[in-house]
């Protein structure tokens, strides 16, 4: 393949050098950073090169969500949605196969007006999509839980689509071992059947005009220039050139012409990727989808919120089981009509519950890019605020009632002040567990 050099592939994956790399999040800024930063990741904006990988189990900004923990290769999607859409305000966008989490942030941010649907077909992963994309605190994602064949009815209904498709791993080798001896020939050719079975399920979503990412963590033929063949063949997509800097990017050409973006540790710093992006040409079938009627928080329930908070405008709220939710109200017919279709594992930003008189914030909130200057807070330093990540006691006075905790100026969630103890609200299966 054009770019591959055998003596400097093998030489870089046996210097045992790790990159490591973060992606901010510019709606949570904290007060100081302590990562080792050492540069900027070229291809995206808020991408950031670290020096040596800290503990960031033991850094608390994390866990407030002030940035994701991503490999900078396949950041180079920021890149690629700058090339190509330039008004993100009002778009619908798929993420397909989301879990952990780096691609449905990095949309959440870039389409800051517009709606992410994070899909994660395996349940546990997307439990772990669904705990990411909270910590965010963007209130504008939609976590599902379903297989890409579900999303069929949603016909000329998406924007853009993001497929970081499975595959056989080969672009993980240096960051992980084990991916070596999981590889064979054979995984090759079951990925690259698997991801032809992935776009022609979920295609039929995509709006004529709208645009595909397709991603792999592959070298292999079989996975990238091969399925951007079959794209361009019998998808009826047409690919789509991304200028590239002088970043050691190498573009390729399939037999159908379509471009494609390869990353090799030897030539960048970053692991292995390949990205190809296409256009729909044609239109699929759209009909008027069903929508699934919402239950809504009853008059009292709205203003007992309202004494306990202040309510943004342009929000409406839906409950959830017993919970309180708010999303943007452009979203609402949205979250309906896939509501309809689909299982919903979260959407919007959870506001809290009500238990009599009381309302009970939730975990969610705290997280959320919500204004919550009013609440009293407890500034705590970095060990008692580690001591809170593990549920455990920590030395701190505050007001009576609800309190935020927050650290380096960012809220990492909620407490209760009583006249002999403070209680501690964070979600137990969240704690860190290590000492």
């Amino acid at each position: 393949m054009p770019g591959f050099s055998r003596a400097d592939f093998e030489a870089v994956h046996a210097s045992g050098v790790q990159v490591t790399s973060v992606r901010l999040n510019p709606a949570k800024q904290p007060d100081t950073f302590s990562l080792p930063f050492s540069g900027q990741v070229p291809w995206c904006r808020d991408g950031r090169y670290l020096s040596e990988r800290p503990s960031f189990t033991f850094d608390p900004i994390f866990h407030a969500g002030a940035y994701y923990v991503q490999e900078a290769s396949s950041m180079f999607l920021w890149h690629a949605l700058q090339a190509t859409i330039t008004e993100p305000a009002g778009m619908k966008v798929l993420d397909l196969c989301a879990a952990p989490g780096g691609k449905s942030t990095l949309a959440a941010t870039y389409f800051e007006k517009g709606l992410v649907v994070s899909n994660e077909v395996i349940r546990a992963r997307a439990a772990v999509l669904a705990e990411n994309t909270a910590k965010w605190g963007t209130g504008n994602i939609i976590v599902t839980n379903n297989d890409p064949a579900h999303f069929q009815p949603f016909g000329d209904y998406f924007d853009a689509m993001i497929i970081d498709a499975p595959c056989s791993g080969s672009g993980l080798f240096r960051k992980d071992p084990d991916a070596v001896t999981e590889w064979s020939e054979g995984n090759v050719e079951l990925c690259s059947q698997r991801q032809q079975r992935i776009l022609a399920d979920s295609l039929p979503a995509l709006k004529e005009g709208g645009m595909l990412y397709y991603s792999t963590c592959s070298y292999s033929q079989a996975e990238n220039e091969d399925i951007a063949d079959w794209l361009i063949r019998e998808m009826d997509m047409e690919s789509v050139e991304i200028p590239v800097e002088e970043w050691g990017i190498i573009t390729t050409r399939s037999e159908q012409g379509a471009y494609g973006y390869r990353f090799y540790p030897h030539r960048l710093n970053g692991e292995g990727f390949f990205m190809a992006v296409f256009r729909k040409k044609g239109a699929g079938s759209s009909g008027r989808l069903k929508e699934q009627q919402l239950v809504l928080p009853g008059k009292q329930e709205m203003q007992q919120l309202a004494d306990f908070m202040p309510l943004p405008a342009g929000y409406a709220y839906f409950k959830q089981a017993e919970s309180i939710r708010a999303i943007p109200e452009q979203w609402l017919t949205d979250l309906k009509m896939l509501a309809a279709r689909l299982y919903i594992r979260r959407a919007g930003t959870e506001i809290g519950s009500i238990k009599g008189k009381d309302v009970i914030p939730a975990h969610e909130l705290a997280l959320s890019l919500f204004p919550l200057g009013h609440f009293p807070a407890l500034n705590l330093q970095k060990e008692d605020a580690l001591q809170y990540l593990r549920r455990k006691e920590f030395s701190a006075e505050g007001v009576k009632g609800w309190n935020l905790i927050r650290c380096e100026g960012l809220p990492l969630g909620w407490v209760k002040v009583l006249p002999n103890r403070v209680n501690n609200y964070y979600p137990a299966e969240w704690r860190i567990l290590k000492n």
